[in-house]
């Protein structure tokens, strides 16, 4: 049954927005994430000047480290606060201005112009909207969007991507029986078949 536990298992907008007022965010990490220390040179490619995504970003301290780079970040984030305590936390000075395509958006962008942050839903994005990437950091988001949701994430992570982009997945192993995600559990074989 595995998997099938939780295929129905929803988590709310409510919800995230709840874990990050109560700071139960044991998903972030202050000093980033090794796998992309490890992985940075597969991202990049040699490259510079990439534009880079983010989906589902919160606060990732990572956004700021290929910001520094010289990378162009962008990142989509449901909490506001989230956003909000990023550019605090990096003491980033920023502007907010909303988003004309997607109503009740808005966007927060470093006053240096090289990180911007959509706050809205994933799914309200387009790459009419937000363009197309040179790499993404999925890292606790593909495994965060609601199971039932997952085909159309990949749909618009593809859409989202040019063609010699360099995609970093992290994702979680363990017994889905014996734990309700998020993060979900995503088999191996399912991610083949998303992204192809």
């Amino acid at each position: 049954a595995g998997v099938g536990s939780q295929k129905e298992r929803v988590v709310t907008e409510e919800e995230w927005l709840q874990k990050w007022e109560m700071g139960n965010i044991g998903f972030h990490k202050e000093q980033g994430h090794p796998l992309l220390q490890k992985y940075m040179d597969v991202l990049l490619n040699g490259r510079s000047g990439l534009k880079i995504f983010f989906p589902l970003c919160g606060k990732a301290v990572e956004m700021k480290w290929l910001a520094d780079m010289g990378h162009s970040v962008v990142g989509v984030e449901f909490s506001e606060q989230a956003v909000k305590e990023f550019f605090s936390e990096h003491s980033l000075p920023y502007c907010e201005e909303p988003v004309p395509e997607i109503s009740g958006a808005k966007m927060f962008q470093s006053t240096s112009g090289n990180i911007s942050l959509y706050c809205c839903s994933i799914f309200d994005l387009s790459s009419s909207i937000v363009g197309k990437f040179d790499g993404v950091w999925d890292r606790g988001a593909l495994v965060a969007v609601n199971p039932c949701d997952r085909q159309r994430y990949a749909s618009l992570m593809i859409n989202l991507v040019e063609k010699n982009s360099s995609y970093l997945l992290v994702t979680v192993s363990y017994d889905p029986n014996k734990h309700k995600g998020p993060p979900f559990y995503v088999p191996d074989s399912e991610i083949k078949s998303l992204f192809g």
